[in-house]
């Protein structure tokens, strides 16, 4: 495909949670997409691996192991945009951390700690360092942000996870309004149940929710983690300049009924 053709040409994109599952996949659409990409995830062997394949495959990468919940790591990455490539254009704010559907009562403190650390202290941090890296620019931003269907309703998972990606929904919304009219777009995914490994670490743990999950969905399965990634390709991309603010369900139907 030439350059011109591809969706994200000359862009700069950000991705966390990028050794695996939706991450990973993102990373090789966005770089066949046309962008240069940094890839930002805390398993540093998979990161080098995935990196080596999309330049092997002529596209631009560069990694840095981090944890997203760590503001510094974050603030790394995001150098290592501008550093590398010049700039930061898009960024897709993906890792998270999903605990198994027990009663509120029964989850502990720690997995609580933990659930809301990663999945909104983290996107809180990635938003706080990559926004004014877009705004140094000139060129304005997108920013995606990986909720849930558990950000929208009560489903299979814990009501700690529940609670997280409702609010990764409040701040995209809040991101959205504050820099609407500074050239930065900010959207997030309100992602169904996806075949990744950490649905099948949830899944090990409780092997009764995979039938929960798929009956949730109205086409009855699960998503590959390349169709999640094609809409957060399409969200960075001009082609949803009028989009911002949205919670843009990829979920198989399961928020339509």
């Amino acid at each position: 495909m030439g350059d011109e053709r591809r969706l994200l040409s000359g862009r700069v994109a950000m991705i966390t949670g990028a050794s695996s599952g939706i991450g990973a996949a993102a990373a090789r659409l966005f770089a066949d997409e046309g962008a240069a990409v940094v890839l930002m995830a805390r398993r540093k062997e998979r990161l080098a691996a995935l990196v080596e394949s999309i330049r092997h495959a002529g596209g631009r990468a560069a990694a840095v192991a981090g944890d997203v919940t760590v503001p510094g790591d974050v603030g790394r990455a995001v150098a290592t945009a501008v550093d590398t490539f010049g700039r930061l254009d898009a960024a897709f704010n993906n890792a998270g951390y999903a605990t198994a559907g027990v009663p509120l009562h029964e989850v502990d403190a720690e997995a609580y700690e933990r659930t809301m650390d990663v999945n909104v202290r983290g996107v809180w941090n990635c938003l706080y360092h990559q926004i004014p890296a877009m705004l140094d620019s000139g060129r304005g931003g997108a920013v995606v942000n990986t909720s849930s269907v558990a950000g929208l309703k009560a489903t299979g998972a814990s009501a700690a996870y529940v609670a997280a990606k409702h609010a990764v929904i409040g701040l995209t919304r809040a991101a959205a309004h504050d820099y609407g009219q500074r050239g930065i777009r900010v959207n997030a995914l309100v992602v169904g149940a996806t075949r990744t490994e950490m649905m099948d670490d949830v899944i090990a743990q409780r092997p009764e929710l995979e039938e929960v999950f798929l009956a949730d969905s109205v086409q009855r399965r699960m998503s590959r983690p390349d169709e999640v990634a094609q809409a957060a390709a399409w969200l960075c991309s001009d082609r949803s300049s009028f989009v911002t603010g949205a919670a843009m369900a990829v979920d198989g139907g399961s928020t339509a009924v």
